[in-house]
């Protein structure tokens, strides 16, 4: 089941489950001994072309969602990680400090949408 989306700043909670990095790239100042990151799922990331396309402009978020679900839509990382929220707790854990409009969320709402 999917428990939601957390940036990977805010303290891990038991209820997170398994906690899987969904950017491309390792966030800043976190050293990965210490994350609390139990997968780095990056090839489910938006490419970099896209994120840097779409940088968080709330006027392109719907056109970025299109974009990114096409770039997904039926890719192996993709599928696995359905597979992987069928099965277990997952949290989709992101860097951005926008936590509105980021991959992670959209990436949430593409698996929900698929499991339902």
């Amino acid at each position: 089941m999917l428990t939601g989306v957390k940036r990977i700043y805010e303290k891990p909670v038991i209820t997170d489950g398994k906690r899987v990095l969904v950017d491309r790239l390792w966030p800043r100042g976190v050293k990965k001994s210490t994350s609390n990151i139990d997968l780095w799922l990056k090839e489910v990331a938006p490419s970099d072309s896209l994120r840097k396309w779409f940088s968080h402009d709330p006027e392109k978020w719907e056109e970025f969602k299109d974009r990114y679900r096409k770039e997904l839509d039926g890719t192996r990382p993709f599928l696995e990680l359905i597979e992987m929220v069928k099965k277990t707790d997952v949290t989709f854990i992101y860097a951005s400090a926008d936590t509105e409009y980021n991959n992670a969320v959209a990436l949430a709402e593409f698996v929900r949408e698929k499991l339902h």
